[in-house]
């Protein structure tokens, strides 16, 4: 797992140049991915969201959009980060670590985390952690790289661990920042695995939702009441 000294120093580092860089790796199609989570949470109608790892808030700021009575709270242990999340619009932030929330048991109806789970030093930390402040039947999503089958899979490690990395380092001048990516994505649990994952820390009927060819994978589970 991410060794968190690293990734902390790592976004810090990238902060300023993040949020073009993801939309240009991705094609433009991270900002369809948190679209449809957006969409996906309005169904739930939360009066309370949590957007834990929220970085510069790309997902924060859809939800915020599409859930105008939504009162959402975007947190993440790099300040860094943050600062640009506020700068952009969203309303409220707060520096936190994941794996150590600082909110009371049941305080949210929702609890999202885009790109952020895969970065945290302990997945079932992380999660029991996101369970813990999600009150009971209250609804968890996560939004993740993953693996796609196949013969896409071939091709995209190899954009994955060394393409990636060499065209991230030309947009951000941090080349080593990208560089632990495709390793984190390689061993991040994805389909059958998190599913198991999200059992094991409690929470109850898991789904999968495989997108852009299994690219990325959207993850939601209940915590039971």
């Amino acid at each position: 797992m991410p060794d968190p000294v690293y990734v902390h120093d790592a976004f810090a580092r990238i902060a300023d140049r993040y949020v073009l860089t993801n939309h240009v790796l991705s094609m433009g199609m991270d900002v369809l991915w948190r679209k449809m989570v957006a969409r996906q949470v309005k169904r739930w109608a939360p009066k309370k969201l949590l957007d834990v790892a929220s970085g510069t808030g790309d997902l924060a700021l859809e939800i915020q959009d599409q859930l105008p009575n939504c009162d959402v709270l975007a947190t993440d242990f790099c300040a860094e980060m943050l600062v640009h999340a506020s700068n952009r619009g969203v309303a409220r932030t707060q520096v936190a670590d994941a794996l150590n929330l600082p909110f009371e048991t049941g305080s949210f109806d929702a609890v999202t985390v885009a790109f952020g789970l895969r970065n945290m030093a302990d997945y079932p930390a992380g999660l029991r952690e996101m369970r813990r402040v999600l009150r009971p039947g209250g609804n968890l999503l996560i939004l993740d790289f993953s693996l796609p089958p196949g013969i896409l899979r071939g091709p995209y490690r190899l954009y994955l661990h060394h393409v990636l990395p060499r065209m991230a380092g030309w947009l951000t001048r941090e080349k080593d920042a990208y560089e632990y990516l495709g390793g984190s994505i390689e061993q991040f649990p994805s389909g059958t695995a998190m599913l198991e994952l999200l059992t094991e820390c409690g929470f109850i009927q898991p789904q999968a939702r495989p997108m852009t060819c299994g690219v990325v994978s959207i993850y939601q589970a209940e915590n039971p009441n």
